[in-house]
């Protein structure tokens, strides 16, 4: 806030543009590069990525406290081990969209081998990353406003790296891909080196009356409440995102060329609604702007089951107010989980055990989608393709109802373990204010 405010925010938020830049190639360029352009079978490739991955999602936790370490010695100790993380994760992903010729000769186990080693030390490096630079936004402290802008720049220009990373494969390639890759890599880690430095640990924020001791974030109540609303809130909209493809081509029967403006419709109003959500937190806080986003995507997915074949001008606007409802999810919950750090006691000392377990619940969120929405698909009569009208009943309620159901069961979950805490914990606090 404030005289330069715009400066410090895309200082800090600019190195979410690679990371989420990247994510897309490593999430859903490689296994189709690797399936096209090497034969890799699909159910050896498909182990592969699942063993990598899981192995990504449980070392959060664990480089979350190993980012603490490093913040209590010095900011400086924080941003060299991420650049070095940095230079391993863009040769890490050169090396799996380009294996060695050695590597290629070798057959096919020896690929896979190469592609299971490489992606886990890759994934590792991101995560490494992520992790501390998500935790020195959360460490920057402030009001809700504050917070929110904060996240809202990170998440706003990760959308941006999206939107890159979804066109540039296709236009320049994957070799120019990996190059732009790094160096909006250097630029992203130039730009945090020099943004605004979080206050040190003696001088963090002292615990309010009452707040819970120190132990692990697993073991407090408040943060396992936030986590749940975030995990059912997170498997609502990683279940659409799973099965969009799937609605397009079969209930829709849109045009393969029309795919990449709905995707980027969505990112793009996700990424234009953020400055309206933070403003609107100033009036309504964090939490009930929130659960007004909730409401939103509840709304227009419903409307999306009534769409059918040729409805695409009507998908597109409920891409559009999808992508607004995204906004909330991307910008306000990284900020109640800073706001929490506060309350318990722990800014400026713990943030990376928090966003260790957080970045493994969005994690989680990926693998319930798909545990949830496939099989169902495939239980209830559904394949790819089929346009029987069993059939797409059977891919509408999946890919609209059951987020509105899911969505309806994080609304619930925000009000009840969220929204009337606070309430009566801000009624306690008035009732016991001495009257001066």
């Amino acid at each position: 806030m404030g005289p330069g405010a715009w400066r410090r925010g895309l200082g800090y938020g600019l190195l979410g543009l690679p990371l989420a830049f990247v994510a897309l190639p490593l999430y859903v360029i490689l296994p189709n590069h690797y399936a096209r352009e090497f034969g890799a079978p699909l159910a050896a490739l498909g182990a592969v990525l699942l063993g990598a991955r899981l192995i990504d999602a449980v070392l959060d936790p664990w480089i979350g406290r190993w980012c603490d370490r490093l913040f209590a010695r010095s900011t400086r100790a924080v941003l060299s081990a991420a650049a070095v993380a940095a230079v391993v994760l863009a040769l890490g992903l050169w090396g799996l969209l380009f294996p060695p010729p050695a590597v290629r000769s070798a057959g096919m186990a020896a690929l896979l081998g190469w592609a299971g080693a490489v992606m886990a030390i890759t994934y590792t490096a991101y995560s490494v990353v992520s992790v501390a630079h998500q935790a020195w936004g959360a460490r920057l402290g402030g009001s809700e406003a504050q917070r929110s802008r904060v996240v809202a720049w990170r998440e706003g220009l990760a959308l941006v790296g999206v939107l890159l990373a979804a066109v540039l494969p296709g236009t320049l390639g994957l070799g120019a891909t990996v190059s732009a890759f790094a160096v909006l890599l250097a630029l992203g880690g130039w730009a945090w080196s020099r943004s605004l430095v979080p206050a040190a640990s003696a001088l963090a924020a002292a615990p309010l009356p009452g707040a819970a001791p120190a132990l692990s974030p697993l073991r407090q109540p408040a943060f396992l409440r936030l986590l749940a609303v975030f995990v059912l809130n997170g498997t609502a909209s990683a279940v659409p995102a799973t099965l969009v493809l799937f609605f397009v081509q079969d209930r829709l029967q849109a045009s393969p060329a029309l795919e990449p403006a709905f995707l980027a419709t969505y990112f793009l109003f996700a990424a234009l609604s953020m400055p309206l959500w933070v403003k609107l937190v100033g009036r309504l806080g964090l939490a009930r702007t929130w659960l007004t986003g909730m409401g939103l995507s509840v709304a227009v997915f419903i409307w999306a089951a009534t769409l059918g074949a040729g409805d695409t001008t009507a998908f597109l606007i409920v891409c559009a107010l999808s992508g607004i409802a995204l906004g909330t999810d991307l910008a306000l919950p990284g900020a109640l989980l800073a706001g929490l750090i506060g309350r318990l006691g722990e800014r400026g000392q713990r943030e990376g055990a928090y966003f260790g377990w957080w970045s493994f619940a969005a994690k989680l969120n990926l693998a319930l989608a798909a545990g949830l929405a496939l099989p169902l698909l495939a239980w209830f009569g559904y394949t790819p393709g089929a346009r029987t009208p069993e059939a797409l009943q059977t891919l509408t309620i999946a890919y609209c109802l059951l987020p509105c159901a899911l969505k309806l069961m994080a609304g619930a979950a925000l009000y009840g373990l969220v929204i009337r805490p606070e309430r009566r914990a801000a009624a306690s606090r008035l009732v016991h204010t001495p009257v001066s």
